[in-house]
């Protein structure tokens, strides 16, 4: 007889779900990647009945009791950690009604397909009538879990992908950023104006940017036995940690969006594919936070695929791809990796402009979520905001403006910030490797890149959730947490040093 039969009746259900949702996942792949257009609606019906299925499971009354009952067993460190985990998904999954579930699952299937055609077109109105329903079932979303939690509506959403992290605290790290980001963007354009950068001469065939990503992902130790790259309207890592799916979008006339949009995506992947294995299916095997998955994608993309040194080991392999011309030289590829051009693009910007693209998402959406503005008002407020962060008019360009991204229309509010979280989560762990590590520089210059993987693989993928954040960044780092004076160092020292 098992000393512990509500812990593991518990264990038994979640990995029951892990399964279901592992469905779930693919299927939502599909619809983005591979999916013809006329099943859309078909396929919208099919996630919103899994996704009411999946809320029946997490909701079962039977929970509650199993939980108060497994707190009185005899369980161990690991066991208390997941039986947390498992404690924070029944309150978020029980303030919720089936009934919203399954409505905010259809809504944002047609959204997103819809927004497909309609941000080449520039079709700003017919986006917004999709939105609209979006955002009412988002802020219903957010009245319940906040009622639930005692949060801000605001926050309980942001708390579903950053647990623990508050709109003060982003206040207060974003607030500081804006005061010293502009200068800082002018101060890096003057440093390069009079660097000589060659352009690479296209068009570049999809088939052969294609092969460039994977042999990059390969270089970066992608397992290709546990995971693939297709193609989608926006890039993104989907899929479960056996089976992960990631996917990036191509330009015939620039090559390097699709390459380090795919590096960025490798990161995710890579975390997700070194998970513990041992937990898999239970929620102490899951990533700890977005914040935290984008400090992998950033540690690959910008403290690593930016690294003076990178383009050295990517120069060969865009050769190989796409044929010998001058603009592939080490020195010009790492001069275009880190060139400095605000641009409307978020997912295309340098490592340096970035953070204001989320500081004005993050402006917009919370403002939406807590009923402060509408959707009708996105338009002006971003005109403005990116006027005011980056000097860009964007007035009338609304497919390279509000509609550039797919996040609201996927419902992802509370979700920007964590992007920028995870850029200063990547400082600080390069400030830890570097510390620990003083030849971490000449060690990547030499080709090793384990030294990086291993850091990761062991501070960070390898422990899930089995920590809370603060604890999970003390732990890596050293740190009580969050530290972005890390994040500005690395600019300044990248940028002007």
């Amino acid at each position: 007889m098992s000393k512990t039969p509500a812990y593991d009746e518990l264990c038994r259900r979640h990995q029951r779900l892990h399964r279901l949702a592992h469905l779930q996942s693919i299927a939502s792949w599909d619809q983005s990647a591979f999916m013809p257009p006329k099943g859309n609606e078909a396929r919208a019906l099919a996630l919103a009945e899994m996704g009411g299925l999946l809320h029946q499971q997490a909701t079962d009354a039977a929970l509650k009791g199993l939980l108060d009952s497994a707190e009185g067993e005899s369980l161990d460190e690991t066991q208390r950690a997941n039986l947390r985990e498992m404690r924070r998904a029944w309150r978020a999954s029980n303030a919720l009604p089936q009934s919203l579930v399954e409505a905010k699952s259809l809504a944002i299937s047609h959204c997103e397909h819809a927004w497909r055609s309609q941000r080449p077109a520039n079709d700003w109105a017919g986006y917004a009538e999709n939105l609209r329903e979006v955002l009412r079932l988002t802020r219903e979303e957010a009245r319940l879990l906040a009622e639930d939690s005692g949060l801000s509506k605001y926050d309980a959403l942001m708390d579903q992908y950053e647990p623990g992290m508050r709109s003060t605290e982003v206040d207060r790290v974003f607030g500081d950023l804006r005061q010293w980001l502009p200068g800082l963007i002018q101060r890096v354009q003057e440093r390069q104006r009079g660097e000589a950068v060659q352009v690479p001469e296209g068009p570049f065939a999809t088939a052969a940017q294609r092969a460039l990503g994977q042999d990059a992902m390969r270089l970066m130790g992608f397992d290709f036995e546990a995971g693939r790259l297709d193609e989608s309207a926006h890039p993104f890592c989907g899929g479960v940690p056996e089976d992960v799916r990631m996917t990036t979008r191509y330009r015939e006339d620039s090559f390097l969006p699709s390459l380090t949009g795919t590096i960025h995506e490798t990161g995710h992947g890579r975390y997700e594919q070194n998970l513990p294995r041992e937990w898999l299916g239970l929620p102490l095997a899951r990533a700890r936070s977005m914040g935290l998955h984008e400090s992998q994608s950033l540690s690959f993309e910008m403290q690593l695929g930016s690294h003076p040194a990178f383009a050295g080991l990517l120069s060969p392999l865009i050769v190989k791809h796409l044929g010998e011309q001058p603009a592939f030289a080490p020195e010009n590829i790492n001069r275009l990796l880190t060139r400095v051009v605000p641009g409307h693009i978020r997912v295309d910007a340098d490592e340096v402009s970035y953070p204001a693209h989320v500081i004005l998402r993050y402006e917009i959406e919370r403002a939406l979520v807590e009923g402060e503005i509408e959707v009708d008002d996105i338009p002006a407020l971003w005109d403005a905001k990116m006027m005011e962060l980056l000097g860009i008019d964007t007035r009338g360009n609304y497919k390279d403006g509000p509609m550039q991204d797919v996040h609201w229309g996927a419902g992802l509010f509370g979700y920007f910030p964590c992007y920028t979280l995870g850029a200063m989560y990547a400082a600080q762990w390069f400030a830890t490797m570097r510390r620990e590590m003083p030849d971490l520089d000449q060690r990547i210059a030499a080709g090793e890149l384990s030294p990086v993987f291993d850091w990761l693989n062991a501070r960070i993928w390898s422990q899930g959730s089995r920590w809370e954040t603060a604890e999970l960044v003390q732990r890596a780092s050293g740190e009580p947490g969050l530290n972005p004076a890390h994040f500005r160092a690395h600019l300044e020292g990248r940028y002007l040093g």
